[in-house]
């Protein structure tokens, strides 16, 4: 059994011995020997093999021990941590941070639009976000690509929207992420839309703190109804660009 270690136990030490698994071949199995890795990180042969125990009970590497070291993986959770710190990096030292995540539109389960018209949501997207959201979510199922890329959202600057209580139960918080959805087209290398390509500005991304999906959807949130401004329908790819935003009740203060 693994120790009960979780991913509150791992802090910066043990991210940089992550970083520096990575960094010796990618993202894909490594021989790492303790005592290396205990170098590169300026700590002893034992401190390098207790951070390495910690990021296995966390779940961010999968580790097989042979005689001469030991094989090592990078999980998926492993690289969502590293992107999560490569986002924070591009906002020190990049003036403009933005993502494109990929996907195909996908048929929620109605649940967006019971969510949102609630009046303690619906109070703050007119205030925070600036319009009332059109009763219902576009779903997108993304691809491999932006499942991995999904993580750099924590490096994005969005708009809080807070938990509330009702009557009989607490509803919980959410963060509202900026989007432009493309559809009928890819952007070409300089940022413009190809001839076909529709696109909707004034979305955003909305990402509850508790949700029933996993990390290959996201829902998007607009003022008219998505499906029929792009002519969506189920399987059609799009892309939804991120970028920075703050709360329209704040702009200009």
């Amino acid at each position: 059994m693994q120790d009960a270690a979780t991913a509150t136990d791992v802090g910066p030490d043990e991210l940089a011995a992550l970083k520096h698994v990575a960094l010796a071949d990618g993202l894909t199995e490594t021989k790492v020997s303790c005592a290396a890795l205990g170098d590169r990180l300026d700590a002893s042969t034992q401190t390098a093999s207790r951070r390495l125990q910690r990021l296995e009970a966390a779940g961010l590497i999968e580790r097989e021990v042979v005689g001469d070291g030991q094989w090592v993986r990078v999980t998926e959770a492993g690289e969502a941590a590293l992107r999560s710190e490569y986002a924070d990096y591009r906002r020190i030292f990049e003036t403009e941070t933005a993502l494109t995540l990929s996907g195909v539109v996908t048929s929620g389960m109605g649940e967006g639009r019971h969510y949102i018209t609630l009046d303690g949501y619906m109070r703050q997207f007119r205030e925070r976000l600036g319009y009332e959201p059109f009763p219902g979510t576009l779903n997108v199922d993304l691809d491999e690509a932006s499942v991995r890329r999904r993580a750099e959202l924590g490096g994005i600057d969005a708009v809080p929207i807070d938990a509330w209580e009702g009557d009989d139960r607490t509803y919980g918080a959410a963060t509202c992420f900026a989007a432009t959805v493309v559809a009928g087209g890819a952007e070409d290398d300089d940022g413009a839309d190809e001839a076909d390509a529709r696109s909707y500005e004034g979305a955003h991304v909305i990402v509850p703190d508790r949700t029933h999906h996993d990390e290959s959807q996201i829902e998007v949130i607009a003022p008219d109804r998505l499906r029929d401004e792009l002519g969506l329908d189920d399987r059609e790819p799009v892309d939804v660009r991120i970028e920075p935003t703050s709360r329209a009740d704040e702009e200009g203060a």
